[in-house]
């Protein structure tokens, strides 16, 4: 056990790092992923039950009007800000995920907004780089684990990361940013019994509790609270007591400071769990290239790995899911919508969606297969997928190609038309010509005097 804690490595990083520091990948990263969170949490506003109910109790809870409620307008303190931004922004699982799982920006995004607002006068750029340490700080510590099915690391290690995006808005020093993250671990929680159970609306709203957690962290250690001195590697920190100190400390530590991983990060081109994407995109260019129908499919045969089977089991369940969330989880359900319409949208996802009877008749068609070369052991393993068709053929694909993946990724004019499809559906209209305000300005993010104009353009 080293004798001092990474803790004190991230909190010297965060508490020193400046915008100049950052490789322009990291930086264009950050804006990419900022307009995508607004985006998708507009849309999530603007079509989930769940959320208003979050917004109603916010505001019956009153307050100092400090920060800015995504969508719906008005003011609340900075934590309930962060609850309810929060609490959007994985709703449609439609954030972008890390290139082997896991979210790290739906908690860190609305934490360091709310932060930005309680703080005041917090450049684009200031912006822009607490989002990059969150996003690296995220990275580290999820690449040096092993793949596990137990805890929700979106949340378990999210809560330290969204912590240190906070810690930097605050102007947070070295000791109150270790503080702070030590603070920050009574909001470390959450297993995946949220992804593998069903018919709540936890899997949906869960990005909000850990926001509210990491700027209460936060503005703690900055009024002077102090926190769990060894939280990581201590004789009962976070690395033994979770993951079994089963963990690369080089992992962590390596390029600290140099090296930002947030360039890596992935966007995604459907609402669904990012595993998901490239069977869909499988399906999609099957039905596509061979002008299949609905009615010219027999069966659609997803091969899968240990991940991709707990979103295939009970299968008759998964086939009919019961809420939006276990349809985004139910990869039957998500390939009988690519089949059945030839794309994969929000509505797919709605009340309505969920009763479709053309996509349920082809949900019965999805038979998965069992394959352990498709286990998930580190980066998100690639689809393998075969149909049989009515005039006798099996036709198999991949997910080869996919949009958003690795070797494809997601460029500008893709996020852009994904913002602007996705703002359309906010609860209060905006007009086209402030969406289009709102995407030039997290273009050009760094050049903003106060990046939170950007979240007040969409409010």
């Amino acid at each position: 056990m080293p004798n001092q804690d990474f803790v004190r490595n991230f909190a010297e990083f965060v508490s020193s790092c400046r915008y100049e520091d950052l490789p322009p990948e990291a930086v264009e990263a950050a804006k990419k992923s900022i307009l995508d969170l607004l985006g998708v949490s507009l849309a999530a506003a603007g079509t989930v039950p769940a959320v208003a109910t979050v917004i109603d109790l916010v505001r019956e809870s009153g307050g100092k009007p400090e920060s800015t409620v995504l969508g719906f307008g008005g003011k609340v303190p900075s934590v309930m800000a962060a609850l309810a931004n929060g609490a959007m922004a994985h709703c449609l699982d439609f954030d972008d995920v890390a290139p082997d799982g896991n979210h790290a920006s739906s908690t860190l995004i609305p934490t360091v907004f709310a932060a930005a607002e309680h703080q005041g006068g917090i450049s684009g750029k200031d912006l822009i780089t607490a989002v990059a340490i969150g996003q690296d700080l995220f990275l580290r510590m999820r690449r040096s684990l092993q793949q596990r099915m137990d805890w929700l690391v979106t949340t378990v290690l999210g809560v330290f990361s969204a912590t240190a995006g906070a810690a930097y808005v605050l102007s947070l020093d070295t000791d109150q940013v270790a503080h702070a993250l030590g603070i920050a671990s009574l909001g470390s929680c959450g297993t995946l019994e949220l992804r593998f159970g069903t018919n709540s609306d936890l899997g949906e709203l869960y990005a909000g509790f850990i926001a509210k957690s990491a700027l209460l962290s936060a503005l703690l250690a900055k009024r002077g609270v102090t926190g769990t001195q060894k939280v990581f590697e201590g004789q009962a920190g976070i690395m033994r007591v979770y993951f079994d100190d089963e963990y690369d400390r080089t992992k962590i530590l390596e390029g600290l400071g140099t090296i930002f991983g947030g360039s890596t990060m992935q966007y995604k081109p459907w609402p669904v769990c990012g595993i998901a994407n490239t069977y869909i995109h499988a399906v999609l260019e099957l039905v596509r290239n061979h002008g299949l129908r609905p009615d010219d499919i027999v069966e659609i045969r997803p091969y899968i790995g240990d991940f991709q089977q707990r979103m295939s089991y009970p299968l008759e369940e998964r086939r009919q899911p019961a809420c939006s969330m276990d349809a985004r989880f139910s990869l039957p359900f998500c390939l009988a919508a690519a089949a059945t319409y030839g794309e994969v949208k929000i509505e797919h996802f709605t009340e309505a969606g969920l009763r479709d009877p053309k996509v349920l008749e082809t949900a019965q068609k999805i038979v998965p297969i069992n394959d352990s070369s498709l286990d998930w052991k580190g980066e998100m393993p690639n689809a393998r997928v075969e149909i049989d068709t009515r005039s006798g053929e099996t036709l198999a694909g991949s997910g080869d190609g996919t949009l958003g993946g690795k070797n494809h990724p997601m460029e500008w004019e893709h996020i852009i038309a994904k913002f602007v499809s996705c703002a359309a559906l906010a609860p209060i209209p905006i007009s086209p010509a402030k969406i289009n305000e709102a995407v030039e300005m997290a273009r050009s993010l760094e050049t903003l005097s106060d990046g939170t104009e950007l979240l007040r353009k969409l409010s």
